[in-house]
Parts: C-alpha cells; structure tokens; sequence
C-alpha cells in the first residue's frame, strides 16, 4: 500500500460530463445523490480518502450547477469543460495540463460509480509504480456479463479489452469483465492518450486502448479485481436505487461494529458522513439525513428523521420527532414524539417531550417546555430568536413571539401568547380571563331557532 506521500504525487481524473438522459432529469446525472451525497462527490471523496493529492473534474458544457458541486465538496479542485464529447480517452485529454505536471500516476474515476472504495483507488495508483506495468484496470466477476467489456488475460498479465459487441463466443464466455477504472503510470500517460485513434464505429476515442498502446512499448498492463458490487454505475433510477441499497448496507454495518445498536437495521438510513459514538441505540424507521452527529449512550427512538444535527451525550430523541439543520441537543436533554426543532440549542437536561415546534431558539439546561409549545419566529421577512433561561417552565399551549427572553427560573402559564420579556424567577400569564356563565347552555338550546336542528334525521 501507498504512503501518504506516495499517493500525494497521483493525479485523479474524475469523468463527469454525462448528462444522463436515462435519469429522465432535468439534473445531470451526476448530482443526483446517494446516501446524501451526490454521485461526482463519491467520486471526490473516495479520492481524497485514498490520498491522492490532486484533482481534475471534466464536466460538459455549460454546467456550472456541476462545477459549484465540485468547488463546494473539494475547493481545490480544478474543473474543466469537455465541449465536445468525443470518447473517453478525449474526456480525460481535458485535463492535459495537469497531467502533464509529473504525477507518478494517473488514476482516471467515473462520476457515476460512487461505490468504489479508497482502496481500490490506491491499489490501481500502486500497480502502475513498479516495474514494467503502465497500465492498471479495475475488474470484476460478473454474474451475467452481457454488455460489460471482456478482459483478456495471458496469466495474469491484461491483455486487451474486448467490447461485448466485437467480442467472439469464446471471449463472451469470459465473465472477468472491465469496471471502468484505469490508472496510468505518469510519465507515459500523455503518450499514451495522445496516441488512441478513434478507428471505430462510433468515432471516438476510447481510453481503453491504452492497454494495447503501452503493450507494443514493451510495457504490461494488470487487473485489479474488485467485488461485482463495486463497479456498479448508474445510469438510471433503477440503478441509482441498488447504489443506495449497497451503500447503506455498508453503512449499516460499520456502526453496527463501531459499537451502535440497530434494532431493525434494513429500515435505518445514514448519510455518508454520520457520526455516531458507542452504545447508541438506534429503533426502527429512522433517517439520517447529511451532518448529523450523535454521541455515546444516546437512543434515536423510532420513526425519528435528523438531518444538520448534533445529539450529546446521554440524549434521547422521539419516537416520531424531527431535528434539523441547527438542532443541538446538550447531555441528557430530551426531544419527544412529534416535536420539531430547527436551529435551535437544548441545554443539558432540558425537555421537550411532546407536540412542540422550537426553531431559532436557546433552551436553558433543566428548562420544561409543555406541549404544544411554539416559538413564533417568523414574521414573513425575518427570523428572530427566542432565549429561553435555565429551569424555566414553559405551560402548555404557548406562544412565544420572538424576540422574546423567557428568564431563568420564570414560569409561563399554559396557554400563554408571550410578546415581551419575562424577568427570572417570575411568572407570566397572557390570555383571555374565562368568563363562567351558569345555566346559558340550557337558555341557548330552548331558543326556537335551536329547536328545528335538535330534531333526529330520518
């Protein structure tokens, strides 16, 4: 395996120029998203990951959604246009500058295979390092291999890349299939590139052929065999479904041995970049959407969805409750079922167990919040917060109309619309006297207009 400096001198080259008509989307194919992340950011954090030091994206024309994708997930990067497209092989000539500035390889990556682990990634970078390989390919055994290029073998030396199309019925028999990935040892890449001809029916030029071309320099070429469920692509919903179902599997898995319990672990659902510490316990049907954090001994009860969150310590969330971008939950605090918060800070211990929105607000440690609880923190234009101190308690049924500051140790009567500022320690009661008015429920049925709708229907 590569050192980390070792992977620095690699270059990825990373294709994502494919519109994705089969997606039948108005989004390119590339930005639609598996388990939260989009398809090019696989691409650019499994590179990252392997530590390959540098990055090239090669978008299509005029996608500059594409290209504010790759700026937002890797800053360094650099983007470059394929305007026409011409091939694989023309794909990645886009980035010629790059790859003529002396990388010791040259690893080529598809923004539409977003299963592909780091692993592999430094495998394929490694192969093309030592003696006479030049050119590396990721290959798979495929189930059915129907319409997936043949890799032809001498031993274990690669010697070409055969289309299904042109392939012989002895060569379709062959089910050790190319899974798109190439790597190039550096200092011939630009060589070899220059060098496809696009002598074919389609008149493009395939990066495929290099395999050949470094063959007649007296350079080898090998595979680096990976699982089947590695080199899937999509190219459609359906596939874009069996991505999901493999990745949060995976997922899946690697909390469940860091130490997270999962009840029911096929309806659970994680982001790439979930945290989550030891001992939590997970219940059925939740979601984890992008930048939740979770620490130790904390339970997500069922049918929870968390999204931008970060749960402490000890903290208990649901059933049936919903945290957003902003939610931050202290030790021990507690979010019950059907209560939403939204950029919002819960100190340690505080409890809002049931049927409350909370959004642009500070929660003191210890404070109560009853059901029904709503901080009113929009007037149509603005946002505004609501300070809630600490161990205060809040009655149910309450309107707190931001900016207001609930003070520490205050108690809100239930049923309260609160619009100025209440001192600690003190209690605030805003609602309507209750007028009591005995026998007026007799008086008003014995009125004769009341008569005629008291009447059974027939």
């Amino acid at each position: 395996m590569s050192t980390p400096n070792e992977a620095a001198s690699c270059l990825a080259v990373i294709l994502a120029a494919g519109e994705g008509t089969r997606m039948k989307s108005t989004r390119p194919k590339v930005l639609h998203e598996v388990a939260g992340l989009s398809l090019v950011g696989h691409a650019l954090k499994s590179a990252e990951a392997a530590g390959i030091g540098r990055a090239v994206v090669v978008i299509g024309p005029d996608r500059p959604d594409v290209a504010k994708e790759v700026t937002r997930l890797m800053p360094e990067a650099e983007v470059v246009e394929q305007r026409e497209r011409r091939g694989t092989a023309h794909a990645v000539l886009q980035a010629e500058r790059a790859i003529a500035s002396g990388h010791e390889a040259i690893v080529v990556l598809f923004g539409d295979t977003p299963l592909v682990r780091p692993e592999t990634i430094r495998a394929l970078a490694e192969a093309v390092r030592q003696g006479k390989t030049a050119v590396a390919v990721m290959g798979f055994q495929a189930k059915d291999p129907a319409g997936y290029g043949r890799l032809i073998l001498d031993g274990t030396d690669l010697v070409d890349i055969r289309e299904h199309r042109d392939a012989s019925e002895k060569e379709r028999a062959i089910t050790l299939c190319n899974g798109g990935l190439m790597a190039l040892r550096g200092e011939l890449a630009l060589d070899l590139l220059k060098s496809v001809q696009n002598r074919n029916a389609q008149n493009e030029f395939y990066l495929t052929d290099c395999v050949g071309l470094a063959r007649a320099r007296g350079f080898s070429a090998r595979v680096i065999e990976v699982a089947e469920e590695e080199a899937l692509g999509v190219n459609d919903r359906v596939q874009l479904a069996a991505c999901e179902a493999v990745l949060q599997n995976r997922l899946r898995e690697r909390h469940m041995r860091n130490g997270v319990t999962l009840i029911a672990p096929e309806t659970v659902f994680f982001a790439t970049d979930t945290v989550i510490g030891r001992d939590v316990l997970i219940e059925p049907n939740c979601v984890f959407g992008p930048g939740v954090s979770i620490a130790e001994n904390a339970v997500i009860h069922a049918f929870s969805h968390l999204e931008g969150a970060t749960v402490a310590a000890g903290a208990t969330v649901g059933p049936f409750a919903r945290l957003r971008t902003g939610a931050s939950l202290g030790k021990g605090a507690k979010v019950g079922n059907f209560v939403e918060v939204k950029n919002a800070d819960l100190g340690a211990g505080a409890k809002v167990s049931h049927l409350t929105y909370l959004g642009d607000a500070t929660i003191g440690a210890e404070a109560n919040i009853g059901a029904g609880t709503i901080t009113c923190n929009y007037d149509g234009f603005h946002k505004f917060r609501t300070k809630i101190g600490a161990g205060a308690f809040i009655g149910s049924n309450s309107s707190l109309v931001a900016p207001v500051i609930i003070g520490a140790g205050a108690f809100v009567g239930s049923g309260s619309v609160v619009t100025k500022d209440v001192p600690p320690n003190a209690l605030a009661v805003a609602r309507g006297r209750q007028v009591t008015k005995e026998g007026w429920a007799d008086q008003f049925r014995a009125r004769p207009e009341n008569q005629v709708r008291q009447k059974p229907s027939r």
